[in-house]
């Protein structure tokens, strides 16, 4: 025989007590959070894979290049230092050194990009309007990209008016290889900082000294081409503050103007 379902009506306390309508017995129900919230774990550049990542891609990217044509960075080492004759030919480069010079250039704009990113999160903070922080090292590779090659372009610009086309070509070659040089060296900054705790004070100091040898190197190799026949201590004083003081000072001010643009200020 079919039973017959039989509803039975509960009195009110049996269904209803101290706990019913606590989250625990209905899981349902959004209960929230207990305790206390923690502070947050602070950002480290130390604990950032992306970083680290970038750092040692480039790394092993500089020790590949270097170990691909290491007789062409050994030659242009001895030219660098060395004086030209006159009526000398001038050495020339294969595809895959010029290639190299390039391709160095890129890697020491998203080098110095990374460095200024370090000092912008220690005296500007790490709060920007970007979606990523990442977004502000592309930023700053892209205004080193465009430093070097306004440069570039001013000196060619300038040489071509004073000087003749072979000795522009040495000074081209010869700006490349400072470049390079200015960003291998420049590496032990980036590591020393965030990964040996190495104070931001002995960073600037590093880097600093980096800065003054580059300019050296940069003065000396303009003496030698440009200015050795024809001494006139004015004339090359102009030529390096409108091409190389210059162009670093609009530099610094337009990584400072974006990094403050793009800074979330509370």
């Amino acid at each position: 025989m079919p039973v017959e379902e039989t509803q039975v009506d509960l009195p009110q306390y049996y269904k209803e007590g101290f706990f019913s309508k606590d989250s625990l017995f209905h899981p349902e129900l959004e209960g929230g959070r207990y305790g206390a919230m923690g502070d947050p774990i602070p950002y480290s550049v130390r604990g950032d894979d992306v970083i680290t990542s970038l750092l040692l891609v480039f790394f092993v990217l500089a020790v590949i290049s270097y170990s691909t044509i290491r007789g062409f960075f050994t030659r242009q080492v001895k030219n660098f230092f060395s004086m030209p004759r006159e009526g000398a030919t001038t050495m020339t480069e294969t595809a895959t050194e010029a290639r190299f010079q390039v391709y160095i250039v890129f890697l020491t704009s998203l080098l110095f990009s990374t460095l200024y990113y370090f000092y912008s999160l220690h005296y500007k903070g790490d709060a920007y309007v970007l979606s990523s922080q990442y977004y502000l090292i592309l930023i700053f590779w892209a205004i080193f990209l465009l430093y070097f090659l306004v440069k570039m372009g001013l000196y060619t610009l300038v040489n071509n008016v004073f000087f003749d086309g072979k000795r522009n070509l040495q000074w081209i070659k010869s700006l490349l290889f400072v470049v390079a040089v200015e960003g291998l060296i420049s590496f032990p900054a980036i590591v020393m900082g965030p990964y040996f705790d190495m104070s931001i004070g002995k960073v600037e100091i590093y880097f600093a000294i980096v800065l003054i040898f580059v300019k050296l190197m940069t003065f000396y190799k303009c003496y030698i081409i440009f200015f050795r026949q024809n001494v006139v201590s004015l004339q090359i004083i102009l030529y390096l503050c409108a091409l190389e003081i210059v162009p670093l000072l609009a530099l610094w001010g337009v990584l400072d103007i974006t990094a403050n643009s793009l800074k979330i200020n509370f």
